[in-house]
């Protein structure tokens, strides 16, 4: 999974980019299906916050995370990540399990 880390009114320190590349590779190793992720590292006065955007299967993902720290920051939108995806394959999975068979159909039509 490529991962794509930018900074707003930071600059992205080797710390930073460690500690993004390790939280999320393990989503990478739950999720296949997701090629690549943009992070935005932003620093406010009195906040750090961090915007994850990724897409998988065919829909676009996005969180959000602040705190005082940024390391707990980006271990929030990790959670919130993770909470997205699992939402998204669950909806995938009902979709497919409530789609009718073509052979129930057929007997239903004879």
């Amino acid at each position: 999974m490529k991962i794509e880390i930018s900074g707003h009114h930071v600059e992205i320190t080797e710390a930073i980019k460690q500690s993004v590349e390790n939280k999320f590779s393990k989503i990478g190793q739950h999720y296949p299906d997701i090629m690549s992720l943009h992070a935005i590292v932003t620093v406010e006065r009195n906040a750090q916050k961090i915007e994850v955007s990724t897409v998988y299967e065919g829909v676009s993902i996005s969180v959000n995370a602040t705190d005082k720290e940024l390391y707990v920051a980006i271990a929030s939108a990790v959670k919130k990540l993770e909470s997205s995806l699992s939402h998204r394959k669950g909806v995938l999975k009902a979709n497919l399990h409530n789609k009718p068979h073509s052979a129930e159909l057929v007997l239903d039509e004879v």
